[in-house]
């Protein structure tokens, strides 16, 4: 059995991008507050795996998880990406009527907007965890409230899901890194996770000259390196440098290896944060 740390509960979209990439494997999941706790975890635990949002199609990148990893010393194994798709619940034996007050996690709540102003007479409530406010709900019989919520963590919590898909926007993706320590990434490579790579993260810095990125940029077309994300957070303490979090995919390993090489003597500092292999939606 493998154990997952992830921040959220049972029925959190954490959850549910962990039963989707070990789907056939047995986990036990290590439910944290905050992403620091779950890195924590990580260290505390070399026998423990993380899976961690790192950016949303509506919301963008979650920019202190890039440093949590950055400051790690973990690597990627792994990607998840999942579709959010809310609902609404509430009590068993309550209705629409009943309901005054609605709870979810802010970010939840911003992307049911539209839903929510359609509902003047219910009072959007931030918490801390989507499927913590279904459980608090059912676990105190807080009668007149209702959660937004996977229809997972209703199922679970036993509620009662009064409409489905209330997302404003349909197309909502999240895309989750699965992390471990090294020694347990060789480990999960020998089962076969991650042994064929085509797709790497990269944190590098760059000197304070004028076309220094763009040399990067040109040396990895040059070696056939597609780029599919890259992006830029100010170095505390250093004026106007910036460390670049580079996402790339390839289709020859040499060739990527060869433009790291190329690459690295221009930069001040760099570091592959893991090589995996790219999520396929028919895994």
């Amino acid at each position: 059995m493998k154990k997952v740390a992830i921040q959220g509960f049972e029925g959190s979209y954490h959850d549910i991008a962990t039963r989707q990439f070990f789907k056939d494997e047995e986990t036990e999941l290590i439910c944290c507050e905050t992403f620091g706790e779950v890195f924590a975890t990580l260290k505390s635990d070399s026998n423990v795996i993380a899976l961690v949002a790192i950016e949303n199609t509506i919301a963008g990148s979650l920019l202190h998880n890039y440093e949590l990893l950055r400051e790690s010393e973990v690597v990627i194994i792994g990607e998840q990406k999942l579709r959010i798709a809310h609902c609404i619940c509430c009590l068993p034996d309550e209705d629409w009527n009943d309901l005054h007050e609605v709870h979810s996690h802010p970010v939840a709540l911003a992307q049911c907007e539209a839903f929510l102003q359609r509902h003047p007479e219910l009072k959007a409530v931030q918490a801390d965890d989507t499927a913590l406010s279904a459980k608090e709900i059912k676990e105190k019989q807080l009668r007149g409230h209702a959660a937004i919520c996977s229809v997972h963590a209703a199922n679970l919590y036993g509620m009662r899901i009064l409409q489905e898909n209330i997302e404003t926007n349909k197309h909502n993706f999240t895309r989750f890194l699965v992390v471990a320590d090294r020694w347990k990434a060789d480990e999960l490579r020998a089962e076969g996770i991650s042994q064929q790579t085509d797709k790497a993260n990269i944190v590098l810095s760059l000197p304070h000259e004028e076309g220094s990125l763009s040399q990067i940029l040109s040396i990895f077309t040059f070696y056939r390196i597609n780029l599919t994300k890259i992006q830029s957070l100010p170095i505390i303490g250093r004026e106007w440098e910036y460390m670049f979090y580079v996402d790339v995919t390839y289709n020859d390993y040499t060739r990527f290896r060869q433009s790291i090489d190329a690459v690295r003597p221009l930069t001040k500092e760099l570091k592959i944060l893991g090589e995996y292999k790219a999520f396929e939606s028919n895994r």
